[in-house]
């Protein structure tokens, strides 16, 4: 679901309204999106975004054909411990791996009978106030809890993540956090945290390429990294110090990877054999690049990523990555915003789940293949 425009908002506000006020009784056909649009001077777009805001919100039910008719109203939907969370994830709807985890939490929660708003907040305006807009659009609907991904690059991020963090506590709205936290590595805040443990994650990364021959390796990362990056890099280096392997130079690098003048200075400054990325996207670019210099990927320099986004095996190279549990990761993110519902005063808690080391072409050149690999 994208924010409400002004006219959007004004026909939500005006059925919501009318439904409570029991205009239209459970089983009432509500107006159409053609009579929605003349009755409010909208397009018919705009009238049908409305509609599917109230469907998602479980107030009414979308007839292909037929119509659209009242389900149940917002209170007799509270009386029945009927919840309804939302979706607050910069940039949802251009994420490879947010999008799939919020699918699956959806599913979780229309299971359980809850609903799910979701907001994009990819427009071209800035992340800040797409969100800050989110959040009010969702304390107006008076959402039971909120599932957040916390900003990422975006200027004094952890300012504005501890502050859109205490509004909904201070609403009584619970938060969960989804990936990362809102204080940047090694600090913790107060609220539960669901995700991969990414130092674990990182650490499999590590040992999978020593297996492989390899003894120069790199961590890139993006400049403005997510805190789940440093707990990424955090886990190869401990995995290169476990095995006595000494690191000259550099470790954990920041750029941009398709940028040739940047990689072609790493390649040269640091020449390493092997280069663990921040994620998939990072990886896919920084093979690109490397190509484009003439080195070869596996062969010169190994290259692996994070997440197992769609796209992995289709480079030119197949991937070598870790794997998000986006299933586990749904159900533990539903079951910890149920129960800091039911148990607010609970300590906070971090729930991690394993990734599973995904291995493809972009790093078995210097071992060989071994049997089982992907």
């Amino acid at each position: 679901m994208t924010r409400p425009s002004d006219k959007y908002g004004e026909i939500v506000r005006a059925l919501e309204g009318q439904l409570a006020a029991g205009v239209y009784q459970p089983g009432d056909r509500v107006p159409s999106e053609n009579e929605l649009a003349v009755h409010f001077s909208v397009s018919r777009p705009t009238a049908a975004r409305a509609l599917r805001e109230l469907e998602a919100a479980g107030l009414v039910d979308r007839r292909l054909g037929s119509g659209t008719y009242v389900r149940k109203g917002r209170l007799q939907s509270q009386r029945s411990g009927q919840r309804t969370f939302g979706l607050l994830v910069p940039g949802l709807g251009a994420t490879e791996i947010l999008d799939p985890i919020c699918t699956e939490i959806t599913k979780v929660c229309q299971a359980a009978g809850s609903n799910v708003l979701w907001g994009d907040t990819s427009s071209p305006s800035d992340a800040v106030t797409e969100v800050d807009r989110l959040c009010r659009y969702y304390l107006d609907r008076e959402v039971d809890g909120v599932f957040f991904v916390p900003l990422e690059a975006v200027p004094d991020r952890q300012a504005h993540n501890i502050r859109i963090a205490e509004l909904m506590r201070s609403a009584g709205v619970a938060l969960v956090l989804l990936d990362r936290d809102t204080l940047d590595y090694p600090d913790r805040s107060c609220f539960d945290l669901v995700g991969i443990d990414n130092f674990q994650a990182g650490h499999q990364v590590g040992h999978h390429l020593l297996q492989d021959g390899r003894r120069r390796i790199r961590f890139l990362a993006r400049p403005q990294h997510p805190p789940t990056t440093d707990l990424r890099a955090s886990g190869v280096r401990d995995a290169l110090d476990r095995a006595g392997v000494e690191v000259e130079g550099r470790f954990q690098l920041s750029g941009v990877p398709d940028d040739d003048e940047f990689v072609r200075s790493v390649i040269d400054q640091e020449r390493p054999d092997a280069i663990a990325c921040s994620n998939d996207r990072t990886a896919a670019l920084l093979i690109q690049a490397l190509s484009r210099s003439g080195v070869s990927v596996p062969d010169d320099v190994a290259v692996v990523g994070f997440d197992d986004v769609r796209y992995s095996t289709l480079l030119s190279v197949a991937l070598t990555t870790m794997k998000q549990p986006l299933a586990g990761i749904a159900r533990a993110a539903v079951k910890a915003i149920d129960d800091r519902i039911d148990k607010p005063e609970m300590e906070p808690r971090q729930i991690l789940l394993s990734a599973e080391l995904i291995i493809r072409q972009s790093c078995c050149g210097l071992a060989g293949a071994a049997a089982g690999r992907h």
